[in-house]
């Protein structure tokens, strides 16, 4: 994961990771079939437990702005310290592989819907607790935020400014109140 999540798909040869794993070319090919399926399992992996956590964790009861705010800062903190500039896998997989693998692409839309749906839970919460106005639109708003996270992960890979990423994490809070 961590080397395609670097170094991206294409830039990934099998050398590369025969070397980073220390197996053989026959034993790669073997427990995974492809490189390409050895992408989709690193693919999938970043799905369950690197990015996952972060938005699941909007699925507890209690106040959701606060954790919604929290889940921007943290992301706006990652891109400025993360000195290989990776940015988000989910990003860099929607950049590299979409149109062209079907199965990548299918798994892509699969994490942007999911986050969509729990955003929506969350924000129909904020909106029952009376944290949001009573006629806003959480599916609406769940979009809005997924697509703000994605252009915050392309801003913070490319620039890692925190000041740009801070004014988006403030303009976001302001736009579901």
């Amino acid at each position: 994961m961590d080397l395609f999540w670097t170094q991206g798909y294409e830039a990934t040869g099998v050398a590369d990771l025969v070397e980073h794993l220390g197996v053989a070319r026959a034993s790669l090919y073997a427990t995974f079939g492809s490189k390409a399926e050895l992408y989709r399992l690193a693919l999938n992996r970043y799905c369950d437990q690197v990015a996952g956590p972060v938005i699941d964790a909007l699925d507890e009861p209690g106040p959701v702005l606060p954790r919604i705010r929290g889940m921007l800062e943290h992301l706006a903190a990652v891109a400025e310290t993360d000195a290989d500039r990776r940015g988000c896998l989910v990003v860099n997989a929607a950049m590299e592989r979409v149109p062209a693998d079907g199965p990548d692409t299918a798994r892509i839309v699969g994490h942007l819907d999911k986050d969509v749906d729990v955003l929506s839970r969350a924000l129909q919460r904020a909106r029952d607790q009376g944290e949001i106005g009573a006629d806003a639109d959480p599916v609406a708003l769940a979009r809005f935020l997924v697509t703000t996270i994605l252009g915050m992960r392309v801003v913070g890979k490319a620039t890692a400014r925190s000041d740009m990423l801070d004014d988006v994490v403030a303009v976001a809070l302001g736009a579901l109140r």
